[in-house]
């Protein structure tokens, strides 16, 4: 078995001696303090962000068509300006979740502290101030991957555990980009180590306590979503959850092509500047800004109008889910730093109503009982098909909105939306864009053509 290999094991070689499990668990306790206070400064200022761009839009629809220009040229600035930091610090572009994978299977050099100051501000022009489709978590994982890099390298540690560090303050970063920490202890085995040993073990306890504690300390403690009492579904309903679970699992498969076709689409087109690609992106998102501000941005606020039980003409809901199924690879094709995670979660919630209103068509009692666990079903079941780590999906998801009463049907669901997604053959969304990036990597160290 090979570490590439998409596979969960344990290895018991730790040089489980004290300075291992003492000095570099504090190290990896100090770096947590610093990820959580950069990561929650970081969502704090999107917070703020994303208001100031709903008051935007409020402006220019008081001014007329010279108004409505605003939203458009605020976000063609604000990507082609994300995009020039991205050409500057290469490293800065994308997720960056990638990248940690990478580096763990030591097919990378671990990122550089000038990572954090490029996707900290990459991140609040892509995503706060132009309303990218993207997420919070990409460039929140990355920095506090290369806060831990950082960590390790000023401790001496050696080259294995600079990496350990780098890959166990990934997760920190996830947990603080969501509030969540033990799923962001989750996503370090599941999805980027992907075995487990006890020396990163506590490292993660560590570094994740550190983290969401300081962050708390920025933020406040609260769950990121607020959901009123979830009645757990009927066992007789199972059968349902996973069918749907299949459903959302070949919508994951499609998501996860259109991300890769647009990231090939555009770097076809490599005769027009990427600053200029990037600026056309911002433009058509700020278009869609003038719509409604909810088809933009990492979706939070429409996901907690879903959770909130407001009602969306099915008319409308097909239009959110349509676009936003678009917007989100569209805008990752950018090349500024932005995340995969927020924008799926909206629209697996998306999903999750569309089903319910099918629901409805047969059975109105049934649809409302299901309503609210199928948009906590579609959000962890997209999340399993695209990445595939099903349970760092269903945690995530779990931490968010404190409700545990469907659990059994996010079990059942994302079983269905992972064994579909995997007999289409369809990649995991990471392990293709760490391939996309080790080709790009290679291909920029050949030397240029003399024909």
């Amino acid at each position: 078995m090979t570490t590439d290999d998409h596979s969960f094991h344990r290895t018991d070689d730790d040089r489980l001696d004290a300075r291992a499990l003492v000095l570099l668990t504090l190290v990896a306790a100090a770096a947590g303090v610093v990820a959580g206070f950069v990561g929650g400064a970081f969502r704090w200022l999107l917070t703020r962000l994303d208001a100031w761009r709903v008051d935007v839009v409020d402006w220019s629809d008081h001014h007329g068509p010279v108004g409505w220009l605003v939203p458009l040229a605020i976000s063609a600035a604000a990507a082609a300006a994300a995009t020039w930091i991205a050409i500057k610090v290469p490293r800065a572009a994308g997720s960056g979740i990638q990248h940690v994978e990478a580096v763990e299977r030591g097919q990378a050099e671990p990122p550089t502290l000038m990572v954090v100051p490029a996707r900290f501000v990459g991140g609040l022009l892509s995503i706060g101030v132009g309303g990218l489709v993207l997420g919070r978590e990409g460039p929140t994982v990355h920095m506090a991957a290369a806060i831990g890099a950082a960590a390790g390298r000023f401790a001496r540690a050696t080259t294995d555990e600079i990496r350990g560090l780098q890959t166990v303050l990934s997760g920190a970063g996830l947990a603080v980009a969501f509030n969540a920490p033990i799923g962001g202890a989750m996503f370090v085995f599941e999805e980027v180590a992907k075995k487990v040993r006890i020396r990163e073990v506590v490292w993660t306890l560590a570094a994740v306590a550190t983290a969401v504690t300081c962050s708390r300390v920025v933020l406040g403690d609260m769950p990121d979503f607020k959901v009123s009492n979830v009645s757990a579904p009927a066992l007789a309903t199972l059968p349902l959850f996973v069918v749907f679970g299949v459903l959302v699992g070949l919508l994951g498969v499609g998501y996860n092509w259109l991300i890769r076709a647009c990231l090939s689409w555009f770097e076809a087109l490599h005769r027009i500047p990427a600053v200029v690609k990037a600026a056309a992106i911002g433009a058509t998102i700020g278009a869609l800004l003038l719509i409604s501000p909810d088809l933009a941005g990492g979706g939070d606020s429409l996901t907690q109008r879903i959770l909130d039980g407001h009602r969306i003409a099915i008319l409308s809901l097909l239009g959110f889910l349509a676009i936003r199924f678009v917007a989100g690879p569209l805008s990752y094709s950018a090349g500024t730093p932005g995340g995969l995670f927020a924008p799926m979660l909206a629209l697996g919630a998306l999903s999750g109503l569309l089903f319910a209103w099918l629901i409805n068509l047969f059975s109105s009692t049934l649809a409302t009982e299901l309503a609210l666990p199928l948009v906590l079903v579609g959000m962890s079941s997209l999340f399993a098909s695209v990445v595939r780590a099903p349970f760092t999906g269903i945690i995530l998801v779990i931490e968010m909105t404190t409700v545990t009463s469907a659990a059994l049907p996010m079990l059942a669901a994302g079983a269905g939306a992972v064994v579909i997604a995997s007999l289409v053959r369809s990649p995991p969304i990471y392990d293709d864009l760490r391939e996309r990036m080790l080709r790009a990597d290679k291909a920029a160290k050949q030397p240029p053509s003399t024909q």
